[in-house]
């Protein structure tokens, strides 16, 4: 390794949402920070290659840390957007269902949304849903009022700009090549352009997003057996060509989400679609015109006015997973000393949607396991009661 070259209280692996929420948060506890980015910008790969929604917290398993930090973050997201100067839109959603079987799965859904907290929801006929939507086709949907869309890059760079106000910084390219467990923190080994360094620090945060298994394994000196597998859900998504359908966001029932049928906007109020998703093995946002072939049967069963040739494929995102294909949705995993017994460490697995509506409470979660508090009472100090 090379030469020491200086000390730090804080390293935070990863310039996304997440990284960037926890640095803010670890800098207002006065506590010194460096964020490693192996990119040149923050937030590059996940966080900005999202639908850029807000979350209500309709769809994950009552009680799970996706269900808690969801219903939490999206009563803290508008107003820290608002107080921000951070663009934000409450559009509201509706989740819709055609026929018997989705009926039964919408059923299922508004039963588990009410059980996890979310706010603001209204069971609608077909008939009252068309009033707010007259292109919808449904038999029944989900009202969620309080779902919006946020700028997710401006939320970023409001996040690093608290962080850098209270003395963090953001070294950029700079990528982890080791790590090793020391008698007071950790020594890092970093590259940054054509030069390595070491970087000695008390905390560890590990928020590298698709790369945060990789970065575990790195790290000498701690537990292995408890990193697990990550599997990556590359998304397609795609434009509209002409006018917006709907100003509310929509989603079909569950056989269609995957498929490309989720209906967003952006802040401009641009309709688009997707993820089509597809499982890979390796990151690549290679774009396949090809992936467009499932899409348009999944828009036209609630939107049958979608014509051949309106769709264009516009980027690919990827997200982390810690379920395979076909398994059901795996809770986040976030490890601190309490779980693994490495003091100053916290590594955060899997972490994808609703992770932007999450980000500020994941960070108290970090910033109290760093402390030393077991991840089940940090994520329970974060439960909306109310």
């Amino acid at each position: 390794m090379a030469e020491r070259l200086d000390q730090t209280d804080c390293v935070v692996i990863g310039g996304g949402v997440i990284g960037l929420a926890v640095a803010r948060r670890l800098a207002l506890l006065g506590r010194e920070v460096v964020v490693l980015e192996q990119e040149s910008l923050i937030g590059t790969h996940t966080s900005s290659r999202s639908n850029e929604v807000s979350h209500a917290g309709l769809y994950y398993r009552p009680d799970s840390p996706q269900a808690i930090l969801c219903v939490a973050g999206h009563r803290l997201l508008e107003p820290y957007c608002a107080k921000h100067g951070i663009p934000y839109r409450t559009v509201g959603k509706l989740v819709v269902a055609n026929g018997n079987d989705d009926l039964n799965w919408l059923e299922g859904i508004y039963e588990n949304a009410r059980n996890c907290g979310a706010r603001g929801l209204e069971w609608l006929g077909g008939n009252a849903a068309r009033d707010l939507e007259p292109e919808l086709k449904c038999d029944a949907a989900i009202h969620s009022a309080l779902t919006g869309i946020v700028d997710t890059h401006a939320l970023m760079l409001a996040y690093q700009g608290e962080a850098e106000a209270h003395c963090a910084s953001v070294a950029f390219q700079s990528r982890l090549l080791g790590a090793r467990v020391t008698d007071t923190g950790f020594d890092l080994n970093i590259e940054a352009g054509d030069d390595t360094y070491n970087l000695g620090c008390n905390v560890l945060i590990n928020a590298a997003g698709l790369w945060a298994v990789p970065i575990a394994r790195l790290i000498e000196g701690t537990m292995q057996d408890d990193i697990p597998h990550v599997y990556f859900a590359k998304g397609a998504f795609f434009s509209l060509t002409g006018k917006s359908p709907f100003q509310r966001l929509i989603v079909p029932a569950q056989q269609w989400i995957r498929m490309g049928g989720i209906y967003t906007l952006d802040m401009a109020m641009r309709a688009r679609f997707g993820p089509e998703e597809e499982w890979i093995e390796e990151v690549n946002y290679d774009i396949d015109p090809g992936r467009s072939a499932t899409i348009y049967e999944s828009v036209r069963r609630y939107w049958p006015g979608l014509e051949d040739g309106m769709l264009q494929l516009a980027y690919t995102g990827i997200r982390p997973r810690l379920n395979g294909p076909g398994e059901p949705m795996a809770d986040w995993i976030i490890h601190g000393p309490a779980e693994h017994g490495t003091p100053g460490l916290v590594n955060l697995f899997g972490i994808e949607s609703p992770g932007i509506t999450s980000s500020l409470p994941i960070s108290e979660v970090v910033a109290a396991m760093v402390d030393g508090l077991p991840f089940r009472d940090a994520l329970d100090a974060q439960r909306v009661t109310d």
